[in-house]
């Protein structure tokens, strides 16, 4: 059964659409893919290309989401990407099809986002989650080697021992030097996670790109976008808010060893989180929109 379709653009429309989610990522994808050329590497900038698997060329690929018709002759080529069928004189989405693809883990995100969006934010992290991937090693040790800590090693561990570390993220724990594991007020793991996540975490706001895109190309582009450009602002605060210095870089320190640091640290931590909560409802949304859609079916066929 071909997937419902509630609404139509025609190509002047959907071309306006496309062309503005290109303009609107050319400025950071354009930027990595000329440093990766040269074999360079930015710690802030590149993270997203280089921690999650998508690739630029697929996020500058503009999708309209489920239930939107495409015509003209131009739509006719996204016929050959995974997931489109032909839509009565147009493409669509194959919702039915993407989302059966899922399988377990369409559930599992719907769950995870549900759960986060459920839970009190907690703001008293502080950052120190990247100061614990780098607590008790010396410099030529740690990840991003080419750049200096802020502090020598016996002071960053210093921060650590007195501030502790109450990260609830498993994707950022799981790079915990060995000896600031135990230091966690819990143990998180990738069974757990779905019970521990919450809006608060910067990782986790970051996160909702990766969510966003394995939801394609159910969930239109435009939100994708705004997942990553989120996601591209959070990484800026996570890493001046690390124990590296980067003011090199145009980045100047979150300074999370002082009380004044603190505060600035927890005021943007808490933009984010607002910034982020309607980005995760509109997500929450969508996969609540396709389970009716999947129910409804199963219910007439």
């Amino acid at each position: 059964m071909p997937s419902a379709v509630h609404t139509s653009l025609d190509e002047r429309e959907w071309h306006g659409l496309r062309d503005a989610h290109v303009a609107r990522l050319r400025p950071y994808i354009d930027p990595a893919l000329a440093r990766r050329s040269r074999g360079e590497r930015h710690p802030v900038e590149d993270f997203l290309f280089d921690y999650y698997p998508l690739r630029p060329s697929h996020l500058l690929r503009w999708h309209p989401g489920a239930g939107v018709r495409l015509t003209g002759e131009s739509a006719t080529p996204m016929l050959a990407w995974a997931g489109y069928q032909p839509a009565s004189e147009g493409v669509a989405v194959d919702a039915e099809a993407v989302r059966a693809k899922l399988g377990p883990r369409f559930a599992a995100i719907t769950t995870l986002l549900h759960n986060t969006a459920g839970r009190t934010a907690q703001l008293g992290c502080f950052g120190m989650h990247e100061w614990a991937m780098v607590y008790g090693q010396q410099q030529g040790e740690v990840r991003h080697d080419s750049w200096p800590l802020r502090l020598s090693p016996a002071e960053t561990a210093e921060v650590v021992d007195e501030l502790g570390v109450r990260c609830t993220h498993f994707d950022a724990f799981r790079f915990f030097t060995p000896a600031a594991r135990p230091l966690n007020t819990v143990q998180p793991t990738r069974e757990t996670q779905p019970q521990l996540e919450q809006p608060g975490c910067l990782h986790a706001t970051m996160d909702l790109y990766k969510w966003a895109y394995q939801l394609l190309p159910l969930v239109p582009s435009e939100l994708v976008a705004d997942a990553f450009v989120l996601a591209f602002d959070v990484r800026a605060l996570d890493m001046r808010a690390s124990p590296y210095d980067l003011s090199a870089l145009g980045y100047p320190p979150v300074p999370v060893e002082t009380a004044e640091g603190r505060a600035e640290y927890v005021s943007a931590q808490r933009g984010f989180t607002d910034r982020a909560a309607p980005i995760r409802g509109r997500l929450i949304d969508a996969c609540a929109a396709l389970s009716d859609r999947t129910q409804a079916l199963s219910v007439t066929a």
